[in-house]
């Protein structure tokens, strides 16, 4: 009966929550990206018909030439499909809010690992805006995982714990946002306003701030004074023997959502906040963030058991007070919804320069890419920002079954006590407990993998499952951007590193997702994975142009010829379009051109080096290793970073590489123009080699920076005298010897 309350209910609940919508233009970009593989194919034909005869100078450069273009080429093929299903997706607030099912609870979970590298104060302006985020409190639970087994972050959680009775019904009163008081108080408040909402912001702001000088006072003594921690029994955890890789479990309730009596200063009840510091032995393996991970899972399903993971690493705090709103209408959408396992939102950042010096956040990544992926329904899982359905982690196969179950799906209803709870949730985050379990194979994030989310996610789609790459306008988590070359270095070689372990594992795509996840998928994923090797081809080209250029052998077709046509065309065309692409998304000419440099670099070092110690660790030679990235820098690495200003003041290897480089393409070109002013070099021989004087121009153009460091900086972030001493050298030796 169409009347009916049942009917109406029924109705509401047919309501679609998400929408989806493909971009426009396939067919153009079809026909242009035909065109592209005609003019690579050619190019390939031209390597193999004018193949050098044996004992000919250059033979062994041209056959280089050829693998590097097949390289180029075959990677270039699979960065096709992260444009052939580019689909937006767009969650329906309203039409959920008139839906008949009950809101889930949500489990947050917030990763930190060292409190040197990732400051306490950082740390809790995450917890904060995790728990002031716009969802019932008493269906809300945020849980704190501290690999460093720190007291110090243990008090700031105690801190903000306190501090959460204003904040949060102060973002709640103001909708609020970003809800991080640090972000919210650096960049939304004024002083001159005198109203009496004004007054409650700067009240607010004066206790923010001395919490946070409390904290820091605690910091700088290196350790917990005996008054405070005579204020709460957590603190009997630490005694002399606790040490950041050998101390037992340790889990604290510090907030017990159940109990009426926490509430906030408009009586509100508080969401649950637990501290977590899993136990660590030095002789178990502890598995890094995917170990954390799976412990947390285990310890919120003794406590709160919610239906929903929503996973953030430290720095990156709420941005979007209804993430979590929008999150749920792609898991409660009854025609589709109980397929999804995830949903990725992208990783943003709050310290990006106007023209993004390093690349961190490319709008074609966030926009074009990572969404084409996501049009496969594979999603990658990356690390952050994720909203998780329990279930899926838990190792559960995708089926109807998980269909309209979420009036069923409860939080769990405990009438033990907070000591209890604590108790049993110790034996969870116990070393032993993994013993003889699939945790780390089956069940939870997978072990043994430095990029174990990537990893994670693609055993979760090869399960049935699909997943989201949601992208709203209004920002839902921003993170901290590496802010100098050498950390951003650092982080792209661990996840090279990983990917390509992937690559080399039983979970390569193209095998373990075979007949699993869509061939478009399995080449996405690959784009990703083959980071490293995808560094070689570029590397040949960075040392055999300017050696070529030395020994006056040519390696390209004299541009009077037919053959030049396809080399001029592809590397014309693609450039134009990749120009054309991130102007499109919202980059500037400048970002553009400083992600080029960035990718030189990138493949040229970080991914090289990646391949490297792949390759090593898949003989045997050596473990697997993880670095976190730091978090804070010198307030001069800062100045330096917002002026876009490039940072090579360090002793990298990877900065000896990038600078030997520079110099060997600038000495090859000044080479072939002294060659040209002496009458060493006759016209007709250098219109064979224009193709090498281009590329090269081209590589000590984007190397500018790098010559600026080397001889005319005098400021902490010019390149160090050994670095300059070492890279010309060794470019000096090249020239001497050219191959």
């Amino acid at each position: 009966m169409r009347g009916t309350p049942q009917a109406v209910e029924e109705e509401k609940r047919k309501l679609p929550l998400f929408k989806t919508e493909e971009a426009k233009g396939k067919v153009a970009f079809s026909l242009f990206s035909s065109s592209i593989l005609v003019g690579i194919c050619l190019i390939w034909a031209y390597r193999l018909s004018n193949l050098p005869t044996a004992g000919d100078r250059g033979r062994w450069l041209w056959i280089g030439m050829f693998f590097a273009e097949l390289g180029f080429g075959f990677y270039w093929i699979l960065t096709q499909a992260l444009r052939w299903n580019l689909v937006r997706y767009y969650p329906l607030k309203f039409n959920l809010s008139q839906s008949s099912y009950k809101l889930p609870g949500v489990d947050i979970f917030v990763c930190t690992a060292d409190p040197t590298v990732e400051p306490p104060t950082l740390v809790i302006n995450t917890v904060l805006s995790a728990m002031s985020l716009n969802h019932p409190t008493e269906k809300l639970s945020v849980y704190l995982s501290d690999d460093g087994g720190s007291q110090l972050t243990f008090y700031a959680l105690l801190e903000a714990s306190r501090f959460s009775k204003l904040w949060i019904p102060f973002c709640k009163k103001f909708n609020v946002e970003p809800r991080s008081p640090d972000a919210y108080f650096t960049h939304n408040f004024d002083l001159h306003e005198h109203t009496a909402d004004a007054q409650q912001r700067l009240f607010i702001k004066e206790q923010y701030e001395d919490m946070i000088k409390r904290i820091e006072a605690v910091i700088n003594k290196d350790g917990v004074p005996e008054e405070l921690k005579n204020q709460h029994k957590g603190f009997s955890e630490w005694d002399s023997n606790v040490t950041k890789q050998n101390h037992q479990p340790i889990v604290q309730i510090i907030i017990d959502g159940r109990d009426t009596n926490a509430v906030d200063s408009d009586g509100c009840r508080l969401p649950t906040l637990v501290y977590m510091a899993r136990e660590k032995r030095p002789d178990c393996l502890h598995h890094f963030k995917a170990g954390a991970m799976n412990a947390l899972i285990r310890v919120s399903s003794e406590i709160s058991n919610s239906a929903i993971i929503l996973n953030l690493d430290c720095d990156m705090y709420a941005n979007n007070a209804d993430s979590i709103k929008e999150a749920l209408c792609f898991f409660m959408d009854e025609e589709r919804g109980h397929q999804i396992a995830f949903v990725q939102h992208p990783q943003k950042y709050n310290n990006i320069t106007k023209n993004d010096l390093y690349g961190n956040s490319s709008p074609v990544l966030n926009k074009v890419e990572l969404p084409g992926v996501g049009g496969y329904g594979s999603a990658l899982y990356c690390g952050t920002g994720c909203f998780h359905r329990r279930t899926s982690l838990c190792g559960t196969k995708c089926s109807e079954e998980h269909k309209g179950l979420w009036n069923s799906e409860t939080r769990k209803d405990d009438n033990r006590t907070v000591h209890e709870l604590e108790e049993a949730s110790k034996v969870l985050a116990s070393c032993g407990f993994e013993k003889g379990t699939q945790w780390g194979k089956e069940m939870g994030l997978i072990y043994g993998c430095p990029v174990e989310d990537v990893v994670t996610g693609l055993a979760i789609q090869c399960r049935g499952w699909k997943s989201v790459y949601y992208n709203p306008d209004n920002t839902a988590f921003i993170g901290v951007a590496p802010p100098t070359l050498d950390i951003a270095l650092v982080q792209f070689t661990r996840w090279s590193d990983g990917l390509f372990q992937i690559f080399l594992s039983k979970y390569c795509p193209f095998i373990y997702g075979h007949n699993k996840i869509k061939l478009g998928a399995q080449m996405g994923y690959c784009v990703y994975l083959l980071w490293a090797p995808s560094s070689l081809p570029l590397l040949y080209y960075a040392i055999a142009l300017p050696f070529s250029l030395f020994q006056g052998t040519p390696l390209f077709p004299d541009i009077r010829s037919r053959w030049f046509i396809p080399f001029a065309y592809v590397f014309v065309s693609k450039n134009i379009y990749s120009l054309a692409e991130a102007l499109i998304f919202g980059s500037t000419f400048k970002a553009w051109w400083n992600l080029q440099r960035m990718w030189v670099h990138r493949r040229t070092t970080s991914f090289f080096f990646a391949f490297i110690d792949c390759i090593v660790r898949q003989l045997g030679l050596s473990q697997t290793t993880f670095t976190l990235t730091a978090k804070v820098v010198t307030d001069d690495a800062s100045k330096m970073y917002q002026q876009e200003i490039m940072d090579f003041g360090s002793t990298s290897t990877m900065f000896t590489v990038i600078s030997t480089l520079a110099m060997l393409n600038l000495f090859s070109l000044i080479g072939v123009v002294v060659k040209v002013f002496m009458g060493g070099l006759e016209c007709k021989d250098m219109e064979k080699l224009v193709s090498q004087v281009v590329l090269c121009g081209l590589m000590v153009t984007v190397n500018g920076p790098v010559y600026e460091a080397l001889f005319v900086r005098k400021d902490e972030g010019s390149m160090p005298g050994s670095v300059m001493f070492k890279s010309i050298v060794l470019a000096s030796l090249a020239c001497l010897n050219p191959l």
